[in-house]
């Protein structure tokens, strides 16, 4: 009934079951309720509303997400419960300060369960609040879930003090993780008594802006390893790194090097092993973006061994793209016992941050569980052979085929013979005028300038890459449906374009 009802009604709704629940949840209210109403009934509610308290009380002893979801009425509930926490919601409170939680609209106020002051404080952006006890639990609660889930995903080194929600999108919270590498670096220079700077950053070529921008938007210069081409996959040049680390580049005072799990095919994987052990060998830091990485098992399973057989200082990832809440979060985490780089982000985050992001994801976690996540991956993987089929089957209709990369376990190419460019992109938005979106064209030898970097091939992270092609995605919340509506809306497309 609750879920027919108009957002407003739904919460005035919820907020009244919770003072009712407030008034009876002590024996003497509960005495004074069955002055009212029959006494069984009264007993009735009460073992309802202690079997809601138990699912708190899980979770906070468990320290893991629940076996199955929330519903939603329970999940409102106990964010309002939690939001009567905070001094904006006290009765009589009196605010004094420039900032109380006032908020004007009652949309609004709705929209944030009444949770206006953020989370974090000025010194530590996962600080507890005095004002706002109910925030400062919710991001706590938050934390261990997400990390939870990164442990279902593979990443079993991690734990809660060295994993970190933060309020920004994937590459302005790599920005952070440089800034604060910088901060730290720094401060060992004084302790050595060094005076030279590390300013540059090895970067394994990855043609998506984010990941440079961020390298460049944090003042470091960035020193391009490209991959080299096996068959048709694009992997690690393990050897090149080696050369930029080695004594004869030691003038370009590398900082660290960044590598790259979740990417576009033909680009594989990088080997972030290999470049662990590396890093361990020439004592540079080492930053894994793994932007779309935590929805596949394979890819975090790889982290892993790098975590435990090398040298990773943190590892970088969206909340969006993972776990399907909206664009405006990212975690960043690192190995237990090695959290000194996601403890700097912390403490030199300025301000305090949006509980936004935080909110949705302690959201969509409750409400999906252990069981709905594990879920979630497993269909993602089946539909990543379903795809891969269906591009199979269209692709040799028309003298195509599925690129060989076995190392990407999310993203597949597909050739397009042809080499002029104003078709291969054509092809893309042929495809876009279909209701397709995501699909991503490759044209031969086009050229970026990305700040003072120059890349050649880019869309490919390869200066000379033999074909043109486009790109497809199995990402996770994929349904079976899509897929085959994409491999109809790609036969008409492909059927148009020879035409050309």
């Amino acid at each position: 009934h609750a879920r027919n009802l108009d957002e407003r009604t739904r919460i005035e709704e919820v907020l009244l079951l919770h003072t009712i629940r407030m008034f009876t949840n002590n024996d003497a209210n509960q005495r004074l309720c069955e002055s009212l109403v029959s006494s069984s009934y009264v007993r009735q509610a009460d073992e309802a509303t202690k079997r809601k308290s138990k699912l708190f009380s899980q979770i906070v002893s468990n320290r893991k997400l629940p076996t199955d979801g929330w519903n939603e009425q329970t999940i409102e509930s106990f964010l309002l419960e939690l939001s009567q926490l905070d001094s904006n919601n006290f009765l009589d409170n009196c605010g004094v300060g420039e900032r109380e939680g006032r908020v004007y609209s009652s949309l609004v106020k709705q929209r944030n369960f009444g949770l206006h002051h953020g989370v974090g404080r000025s010194g530590d952006v996962s600080a507890e609040q005095p004002k706002a006890i109910g925030s400062s639990i919710l991001a706590k609660l938050a934390n261990i879930l997400v990390t939870d889930a990164m442990k279902i995903s593979g990443l079993q080194s991690i734990d809660n003090s060295t994993t970190l929600i933060l309020p920004l999108c994937t590459g302005m919270s790599l920005c952070s993780v440089f800034n604060a590498l910088r901060a730290h670096q720094r401060e060992e220079q004084k302790q050595k008594e060094d005076a030279e700077e590390r300013n540059t950053i090895v970067w394994t070529r990855l043609d998506q802006k984010t990941c440079i921008k961020s390298i460049q938007a944090s003042g470091y210069d960035v020193c391009v390893v490209e991959p080299k081409l096996e068959g048709d996959e694009l992997v690690t040049n393990l050897q090149a790194l080696i050369k930029e680390l080695s004594e004869e580049n030691r003038n370009k005072k590398i900082a660290c090097v960044v590598s790259s799990t979740s990417c576009f095919a033909p680009r594989a994987s990088d080997d972030v092993e290999a470049i662990a052990k590396i890093c361990q060998t020439y004592n540079v830091a080492h930053v894994i973006n793994n932007a779309y990485g935590l929805q596949s098992r394979k890819l975090c399973g790889k982290i892993e061994g790098a975590m435990r057989r090398g040298r990773v200082d943190c590892v970088v990832q969206s909340l969006d793209k993972n776990f399907l809440v909206p664009v405006g979060g990212a975690i960043v985490c690192a190995a237990k016992g090695n959290g000194y780089l996601v403890d700097k982000v912390r403490k030199l985050y300025p301000g305090r941050a949006s509980i936004s992001s935080t909110l949705d994801v302690l959201i969509t976690l409750l409400e999906m569980g252990k069981a709905g996540y594990n879920r979630l991956l497993d269909d993602r993987e089946t539909n990543y052979e379903k795809l891969k089929d269906a591009l199979k089957r269209t692709a040799s209709k028309y003298g195509e085929r599925v690129l060989d990369t076995p190392n990407n376990p999310i993203s597949l190419g597909v050739t397009l013979s042809s080499s002029r460019s104003d078709l291969v992109t054509k092809f893309g938005s042929m495809l876009f005028t279909r209701r397709v979106s995501g699909a991503r064209t490759v044209p031969m030898q086009e050229t970026k300038q990305i700040g003072d970097v120059e890349l050649r091939g880019f869309g490919a992270s390869f200066s000379t890459y033999p074909t043109a092609y486009f790109t497809a995605a199995a990402a996770i919340g994929m349904r079976e449906k899509e897929i085959e509506s994409f491999e109809v809306q790609l036969d008409k497309t492909f059927r148009d374009f020879v035409k050309l």
